[in-house]
């Protein structure tokens, strides 16, 4: 349990969030929800005691333990995996050393064996005896193979090491666990499986993150700041999304009844419970939402991207023919045997374990790489175009945000471009930005003006919601839902994935696996799973 009691933060004159009054409750998991720089992640630095609020408190249940979710990837690298995961338990982490040290004297006196005794009690107290077991559980249940365990942590790759960390904040079973962006890095299969492991979970556990499936899968309340304040919610992100527009619309609409504005609220809340899919979550989540005050629910300050994708020319039947493509890199097989034809209807994610391997293809089907073997051919009505992986060439240059965008359009007005750029939140003289200054995100919404420009009936996706906040990934996922042209997409947000496309291709070292289905289902397909592990050895 969690009580967080006036609290407030102050960065010089500016007040990040006042009077902020929260009960975190055991068995729920609260996802934090706010613009970028709102205040979400100082919020969790607050409560792991990282950073002090200008006033306020924050008090834990008696005796209670937190674990934090931890960013630096080199603390550890000293340490074998095993034993950095079970640095999570500080606690007996310090049992198991001092045992370790009285155990290891050469004279064993009086005085040692009742401080023995004493651990060993503790020890047993914590489960210590599983530890090692529990520890091993997690990592391999992470994707980090049982060979690995016993490695130092500074021979084991980022990746890797994100799920290690991963592993140590969950370790133990903390009492409160605090997670910032605990899916950044994860491969779809892990994403599933931390979904799985949080819905299970009977202890208090606070969530920032990005990831909208992640967020409606594990959460069963969302804390939305803004306004410079707090407010909970029962229900997930996408019960908060609705019913904020909802209200927006409202609010909008001037000339609507008091009492009708709060019937169609009514109305919505009883269609969002009925269909509430978590079973774990259901209960819990409709008597909250039961006990909802209609006038909680008020229209959001956020700022929603316009992005609207429109096609010059209607695309033909014949997209895209692949013929026995196949990639190496440093000696590695990234994929190899893929053929596949692609139609007019097509929305394909791509998948893999190896995430260069998406990126390669896409690369070699827009010519900017070449295959080890095999060819392709467009169709003579496509017209493609592409949102890389990494996007830093396109702004190593002194432009200003304006003359960059210019470079792709045909009519280079300041009004015709001011246009685009006010759809993605540049306004005044934010226009005037040298690009080599922008934001990660800015950047993003820069390379998606760009497309929005092309006119193409063709898009290629190379992880799209790569430092977009979930106001750009809402609107971006929005627009790709009506898209009438081909997408193919590689992507982490399964959500994106799940309401876009309707095929899915998974590269192999051994061939491919193409199925036309949706992502859920290809994840929860033991026969899937089986062939998969089969091509992947």
């Amino acid at each position: 349990m969690i009580i967080v009691s006036d609290l407030e933060i102050q960065f010089g004159k500016k007040s990040l969030f006042q009077d902020m009054n929260l009960k975190f409750m055991p068995g729920n998991c609260y996802g934090i929800i706010g613009a970028n720089g709102a205040g979400k992640s100082t919020f969790l630095r607050i409560l792991s005691g990282d950073l002090d609020p200008t006033r306020g408190n924050v008090i834990f249940g008696s005796g209670e333990r937190i674990s934090v979710l931890r960013q630096d990837h080199f603390a550890f690298d000293e340490f074998s995996v095993i034993n950095t995961v079970m640095q999570g338990h500080e606690e007996l982490w310090k049992v198991m050393h001092e045992k370790d040290a009285i155990y290891s004297k050469t004279e064993f006196t009086e005085e040692d064996g009742i401080k023995a005794a004493e651990l060993e009690e503790s020890f047993a107290n914590m489960d210590g005896w599983n530890a090692e077991s529990d520890a091993a559980s997690l990592l391999s249940g992470l994707g980090i193979a049982e060979e690995y365990h016993h490695t130092l942590m500074s021979n084991m790759s980022g990746k890797q090491k994100v799920k290690i960390l991963l592993a140590q904040a969950l370790f133990g079973k903390p009492d409160n666990l605090l997670l910032d962006e605990p899916t950044n890095n994860l491969d779809l299969e892990t994403i599933v499986w931390l979904e799985n492991y949080l819905s299970n979970v009977d202890n208090t556990v606070l969530v920032v993150s990005h990831d909208r499936h992640f967020l409606d899968t594990v959460c069963t309340h969302t804390v939305d700041i803004d306004f410079g304040k707090a407010k909970q919610f029962a229900g997930n992100y996408s019960f908060w999304y609705e019913s904020s527009q909802l209200a927006l619309r409202q609010a909008q609409n001037k000339n609507k009844k008091a009492e009708e504005k709060k019937k169609e609220l009514q109305e919505f809340i009883a269609r969002f419970s009925a269909n509430a899919s978590k079973s774990k979550q259901t209960t819990s989540r409709k008597k909250m939402i039961e006990k909802l005050d209609i006038e909680e629910i008020l229209p959001s300050t956020r700022r929603y991207p316009g992005i609207i994708f429109t096609i010059e020319r209607e695309i033909g039947n014949q997209v895209l023919e692949v013929r026995n493509l196949s990639q190496k890199v440093e000696e590695k097989t990234l994929f190899s045997d893929v053929n596949f034809y692609l139609n007019k209807e097509d929305k394909v994610a791509f998948l893999s374990r190896d995430p260069r391997a998406m990126t390669s293809l896409f690369e070699i089907l827009t010519n900017n790489e070449r295959p080890l073997t095999g060819d392709f051919t467009w169709g003579v009505t496509t017209s493609s175009s592409y949102l890389p992986l990494d996007n830093s060439a396109f702004f190593d240059t002194d432009m200003t945000l304006i003359d960059w965008l210019g470079q792709y359009s045909q009519d280079t007005t300041e009004t015709f471009l001011r246009g685009f750029l006010g759809k993605m939140l540049f306004s005044g003289e934010d226009v005037y930005k040298k690009v080599k200054v922008l934001s990660g995100g800015e950047k993003m919404r820069c390379m998606i003006a760009r497309m929005m420009m092309s006119t193409s009936n063709v898009l290629i996706l190379d992880s799209p919601v790569n430092h977009l906040d979930l106001e750009s990934i809402q609107a971006f996922n929005n627009t790709l839902v009506n898209f009438k042209g081909v997408i193919l997409i590689s992507s982490h947000d399964q959500e994106f994935i799940q309401t876009t496309c309707n095929r899915i291709i998974e590269l192999t070292p051994k061939g491919i696996v193409d199925k036309q289905i949706p992502l859920d289902e290809y994840l929860s397909s033991e026969k899937i799973k089986e062939q998969l592990d089969e091509m992947y050895r």
